[in-house]
């Protein structure tokens, strides 16, 4: 199996500590992928026609794109059950806390492409905080669960354990950890998790 990803890439990471926790990641190759905002790939987008990351490339061909997607795929192919409930209102909940968290980590990027891709003078700041403000009440709902520190390491633990690594790679003076200490224990306590440090985005 090949797993296209960008160091950076939040999303990847997910897939990458999914790999690893599963005990799948000697099976995957990583290939590093460009996806630049306004620069076509025309390889690349006869893989995934959306030109995001990751997308899981079958030994037969097959390609699985979205993340969630992927980690579905893997959970079943390691026997299922472990980073995903099988069945019942458990499994609601993390699909629904997940998706929370997959829109959480676009209107960050969206943020990220508004501030440092667009050209100076069209930025759309009202648009750009209101993103922004979705990020941080999801950050907020996370931070309000009295379960944080005892759930599970699912994927919602990944998925929020990679929207804390995005938020402080990308906006590193955005001033979570203070805001939310409860959240900032929840990474801290993770933060030498094999999985979770050998996916860190690299020094900015």
């Amino acid at each position: 199996m090949k797993l296209t990803f960008a160091p950076a890439s939040p999303f990847a990471r997910k897939v990458r500590i999914a790999a690893i926790e599963l005990g799948l990641i000697d099976q995957i190759e990583l290939v590093a992928t460009a996806v630049v905002p306004g620069q076509a790939n025309e390889e690349y987008s006869r893989i995934n026609p959306l030109k995001k990351l990751p997308v899981l490339i079958l030994d037969n061909g097959d390609a699985i794109l979205d993340s969630y997607v992927v980690v579905e795929y893997l959970d079943e192919l390691a026997g299922g059950g472990k980073l995903l409930p099988l069945s019942g209102p458990t499994r609601w909940r993390v699909k629904s806390e997940h998706s929370m968290l997959q829109g959480m980590l676009d209107s960050m990027l969206l943020c990220r492409y508004e501030k440092f891709a667009r050209p100076e003078g069209t930025h759309w700041n009202a648009w750009l905080d209101d993103h922004w403000n979705r990020a941080w009440c999801g950050f907020a709902h996370f931070a309000r669960q009295p379960t944080l520190m005892s759930r599970p390491f699912d994927v919602v633990a990944i998925s929020l354990i990679c929207a804390l690594g995005y938020a402080d790679y990308r906006f590193p003076d955005c001033g979570w950890r203070s805001a939310f200490p409860e959240l900032n224990e929840f990474a801290r306590a993770l933060a030498d998790r094999p999985s979770v440090k050998v996916s860190a985005p690299p020094a900015p």
